[in-house]
């Protein structure tokens, strides 16, 4: 019978801080890349998505095909997105766009996000960059992900934090949706998107109260919902509707 490993949490110690620092012990190396090109891949591309728990604007994706010689951003420190400040993260996507092989981004928007769900706008995504690129991929290597694209794949749990590849497009798609969101801080100040990047920080949760949600905001996360007046007035005139609906064919209205 299987076991599930758990990581031991400290005492006192939050799942989300544990998690923290059980990825910063992760060794992110050219590894995976190492492997599948042992098997006879040679143009190999790591796929990563960025924003796909905010609130606000479009999940961004980004697929890198890296050189076979990565030793230079593996003593850069390139890692997982999140473990880098802005500094490092920026420094790290100029050298990524200097000597890879291919570079591109795709943005799947809010309200494609509200229609197809998050998990299927991320892998649209993550599909969209791919085709962008300019040399073909003979494998996909992607972050805890599979993709609707004939080459092939390998999915790979903490992928940000263990493979250069996902890293390096984990790079070039955040700082890429942070400078999106900083333009968009310029169109609706009110928000503070300059600072959280449209994430659900409670200075965010509490703009939503005060201004309700724009266009942009994805209206099918529940903090956004929550904000809506509009939101609430739709779900009545829908049940009012049932009614209208039950009177016309002399049905009896449903219980609601």
């Amino acid at each position: 019978m299987a076991s599930l490993f758990r990581i031991p949490i400290p005492s006192g110690v939050t799942p989300a801080t544990a998690k923290q620092h059980m990825l910063k012990q992760l060794v992110c190396s050219n590894a995976p890349e190492q492997a599948l090109r042992y098997h006879g891949y040679r143009v190999i591309a790591g796929v990563d998505e960025v924003g796909r728990g905010a609130l606000f604007g479009p999940v961004v994706a980004a697929a890198v095909i890296l050189p076979e010689k990565v030793g230079v951003l593996a003593r850069m420190g390139l890692t997982d997105s999140k473990q880098l400040d802005r500094a490092q993260r920026e420094k790290l996507d100029r050298k990524v766009r200097s000597m890879a092989l291919a570079v591109a981004i795709a943005e799947v928007s809010a309200e494609t996000i509200d229609r197809i769900n998050i998990y299927q706008a991320s892998r649209l995504a993550m599909l969209l960059a791919v085709q962008q690129l300019t040399v073909a991929p003979d494998h996909l290597i992607l972050d805890a992900m599979l993709i609707d694209h004939p080459c092939a794949q390998t999915k790979l749990y903490y992928g940000d934090a263990l493979c250069l590849s996902i890293a390096a497009a984990s790079v070039v798609a955040k700082v890429y949706r942070d400078a999106l969101m900083r333009e968009f801080d310029k169109q609706h100040p009110q928000y503070g998107l300059a600072a959280h990047k449209g994430y659900a920080t409670p200075e965010h949760r509490k703009a939503l109260v005060e201004h309700g949600p724009c266009a942009l905001h994805r209206r099918s996360f529940a903090p956004v919902a929550a904000s809506d007046p509009n939101a609430a007035l739709d779900e009545t005139l829908d049940s009012g509707d049932l009614f209208f609906e039950a009177a016309e064919s002399n049905q009896p209205p449903p219980l609601i």
